[in-house]
């Protein structure tokens, strides 16, 4: 499945697109990061999402349900289940 093809199917491709980037997950923000994951908690694209994010680095947003410190702590997982080379 393409890029387009999923994202077609997304949840939030009519929401505005800052409810997903919020400054911070923390404080204020933390309202924000829960409205955007609520929409993603039924995207029927959820993981095509979050495998968009994480195959492209994506550093800021909310994606898959994901802020950008739970990225970064399934990559690291990630990293340490890979056998050594």
């Amino acid at each position: 499945m393409t890029y387009e093809n999923w994202r077609n199917r997304a949840a939030c491709r009519d929401i505005d697109p800052e409810l997903f980037f919020p400054l911070t997950d923390m404080g204020p923000g933390a309202r924000q990061v829960a409205q955007a994951k609520s929409i993603c908690a039924g995207c029927p694209v959820r993981a095509q999402c979050l495998d968009y994010a994480l195959d492209n680095g994506l550093d800021h947003g909310v994606f898959g349900g994901t802020t950008q410190r739970e990225r970064r702590v399934l990559q690291r997982r990630a990293r340490q289940d890979r056998p050594a080379a």
